[in-house]
């Protein structure tokens, strides 16, 4: 029998109040939190706060705060990423982001999502789906990017969309629902 948090790694129904995601989450949290409280001139020490709050990035994170998830331990960057402030990942499914990642204040990716149907969403299970975006992406302020959703290389998605289908590599999105609007030389 799958544990619950099997199950929502692997995209299935699964009950986010089980003890051990509970513990994950306030785990996450309480590194956030300090995170959040480090003084812009402590880089060393948010980088060690980072090593143990997310799964793994290569060189060159940097993440200004305040930063937000659910267990930090799902997402994992490449090289040379920048987050600038007030970003919030849910990472109830793998978060996979390339090298050269860039966003800007207030995007949100949401690998978290409840089910459609009144009746069962009541009854409290949840679900989520991996997001991977790919290296050279660029997301303009207040992005959303959704469940299940992969973005390729080297594109940009424009301020304010969101993201709700696959988008191509090497091109420029925008909208809501998030569309291509054009190829990137």
């Amino acid at each position: 029998m799958k544990t619950e948090l099997e199950k929502m790694l692997d995209g299935e129904l699964y009950v986010a109040s089980d003890p051990t995601l509970t513990a994950m989450r306030y785990k996450a949290r309480a590194l956030f939190s300090e995170f959040n409280r480090t003084p812009y001139d402590a880089e060393p020490e948010r980088q060690t706060i980072l090593r143990e709050l997310l799964g793994n990035f290569g060189p060159g994170l940097n993440i200004q705060p305040p930063f937000y998830c659910d267990y930090g331990s799902f997402i994992s960057f490449g090289t040379n990423c920048f987050l600038n402030f007030n970003c919030t990942f849910l990472d109830c499914a793998r978060i996979t982001i390339g090298d050269n990642f860039q966003c800007a204040p207030n995007v949100q990716l949401y690998a978290a999502y409840h089910p459609v149907d009144a009746a069962e969403r009541i009854e409290g299970p949840e679900l989520a789906l991996p997001i991977t975006i790919g290296n050279n992406v660029w997301l303009g302020g207040g992005v959303i990017v959704c469940p299940g959703v992969t973005i390729g290389d080297n594109t940009t998605i424009g301020a304010g969309s969101v993201v709700t289908k696959d988008i191509p590599a090497n091109v420029f999105a925008a909208g809501n629902p998030c569309r291509v609007i054009r190829p990137l030389a």
